[in-house]
């Protein structure tokens, strides 16, 4: 079963943008390794949120030493040939993450970023998860 992977409706150039072409290049490689797959007979349209708050603040300089990050992810697979969706679900990675050292503002970007590919990793592993069983059950 070919799945087709349309790009996440995101404004160009932003944050959340890049974080669905993260999420949609590893759900590709999950499907289909490095090759392209078989003709679709699917399309899996992905909406997702990100959300982002301060969980330690340092008391001498008030600012913070670790966040929490998140995405909430809503899916839906609709078969091309009907265009009728055959199943739809919800996924989310909540994480957490420290901040090395306030005034190192580089770390603390790349920190940020790391949080984020590895809860765009999480959420295609949870998708192709139950895409899996979805097409191994037929429910």
């Amino acid at each position: 079963m070919g799945v087709e992977l349309p790009p996440v409706d995101k404004p160009n150039a932003s944050r959340e943008a890049r974080i669905g072409v993260e999420i949609r290049n590893a759900l590709a490689f999950k499907l289909y390794g490095n090759a392209t797959g078989m003709p679709p007979s699917h399309r899996l349209v992905l909406r997702f949120n990100t959300t982002r708050s301060s969980l330690m603040t340092d008391p001498l300089t008030a600012l913070p030493t670790s966040e929490n990050y998140g995405i909430d992810a809503q899916y839906n697979l609709i078969e091309i040939a009907s265009n009728k969706s055959v199943m739809t679900g919800s996924t989310f990675s909540p994480l957490s993450y420290d901040m090395p050292g306030s005034y190192q503002r580089f770390a603390c970007s790349r920190a940020f970023r790391d949080a984020e590919d590895r809860a765009a990793q999480e959420i295609a592993e949870n998708i192709q998860t139950r895409l899996a069983s979805f097409f191994i059950a037929g429910t």
